[in-house]
């Protein structure tokens, strides 16, 4: 129509506007020459300086959205924070080929993963006599273990009901007799890591980081000495997810276990318990305590970790650990909030530790044999 036409902005407009293009112009020309020779942590100082600059202008959001100037900026930076994001050393993979993380499936060279699946299911079922046929689901959960050949018979019980309650299991053989439990129907299933004289923390730092077992919803780390007639791992986690307890570990049987600590006994009639009473002498817990040994903690022979917790834990565990003697009152960091809520014990699956000290010597394969305490 006659009269109308482009509407140019005002002067005053005009010159902001060419004054945000010739900047936006320079900062970008530095973004490209620093990506030749700035090292990466001066990139991420780009964006601020847009920003700054824009402030200085007195520019409003409104104006510049209005100028189409926001979403640029605004891509830029999202853009930066997922170069920032990707782990070091992917940097030159094109986008969507990066695996960060990994599981402890196997995958043998003469089957697929179903096949492989049904092998496991058929020895479970000639084992360990479960009544019917199925394939197994894709394990959620991980059982690793220290062990030693002396233990082979209580080992075995162990794995035998975390197989059937679809878990991984991971064993860590600290005498380096790897061979001698080729004789128990469930030992190809297992995965087998051999360091002679190494305890499970050492194990634990080297082969259990976080991205490789960051498929499995709770990790269980015991030790060998640990008999489970009344402990059933579905149960278990049943109660665990529950309670919303993020570290726990089953009750000890007070009756028959090596017991070191009360807050780890097992309470007759209750599912879980979380705190520990001691109203004389030295060293009292009551309502008021609000830290170990009183409350909020497990001792280190049967914990349990759920996914999140164990992100946090592995970074706890130091490299030189041995027997972690003291990691316990620490775990409190990793329990995803409050520890006298998210930390406990539970009653209603309980186990018996019997206190064996299979960690030998100076030789490494003096590991006592089975000596029940109670006979």
């Amino acid at each position: 129509m006659a009269g109308q036409g482009l509407a140019l902005p005002e002067p005053k407009n005009r010159l902001l506007l060419w004054s945000v293009l010739v900047v936006v112009s320079l900062i970008s020309g530095a973004y490209f020459v620093g990506n030749a020779f700035f090292a990466n942590e001066y990139k991420q100082c780009l964006p601020l300086a847009i920003d700054l600059t824009i402030h200085k202008l007195g520019l409003s959001d409104k104006r510049l959205a209005r100028w189409g100037l926001i979403h640029t900026i605004s891509n830029s930076e999202s853009n930066a924070c997922k170069r920032q994001c990707l782990p070091f050393g992917t940097e030159a993979l094109p986008e969507g080929i990066i695996a960060r993380t990994s599981n402890l499936e196997m995958r043998p060279l003469w089957d697929s993963g179903k096949d492989h699946q049904k092998i496991l299911s058929n020895v479970l079922e000639e084992n360990l006599e479960i009544s019917s046929k199925r394939i197994l689901k894709r394990p959620l959960n991980l059982l690793a273990m220290a062990v030693g050949l002396k233990q082979k018979e209580i080992v075995s019980k162990i794995v035998e009901k975390f197989l059937s309650s679809e878990f991984v299991v991971m064993l860590f053989h600290y005498d380096g007799f790897v061979d001698g439990w080729k004789s128990l129907a469930w030992s190809k299933h297992a995965i087998h890591v051999s360091a002679i004289n190494q305890t499970k923390w050492w194990f634990a730092k080297r082969f259990l980081h976080p991205d490789i077992i960051a498929e499995y919803n709770y990790i269980f780390l015991w030790d060998e000495d640990l008999l489970v007639d009344n402990f059933d791992p579905k149960r278990y986690l049943s109660i665990v997810k529950e309670e919303g307890l993020e570290i726990s570990q089953p009750a000890l049987d007070p009756t028959k276990s090596e017991v070191h600590h009360p807050l780890t006994v097992h309470k007759a009639g209750s599912k879980v318990h979380r705190r520990y009473y001691k109203l004389r002498g030295s060293g009292r817990c009551d309502d008021n305590s609000i830290a170990p040994p009183c409350i909020g903690w497990v001792e280190m022979m049967a914990p349990v970790f759920s996914k999140k917790s164990w992100q946090c834990v592995w970074h706890l565990i130091q490299n030189d650990l041995i027997h972690a003697w003291g990691l316990d009152r620490q775990l409190g960091y990793c329990a995803q909030g409050d520890r006298m809520k998210n930390v406990g014990v539970v009653d209603s699956e309980y186990i018996v530790h019997l206190g064996l000290p299979t960690l030998g010597g100076p030789n490494g394969n003096e590991a006592s044999t089975i000596r029940l305490p109670w006979r």
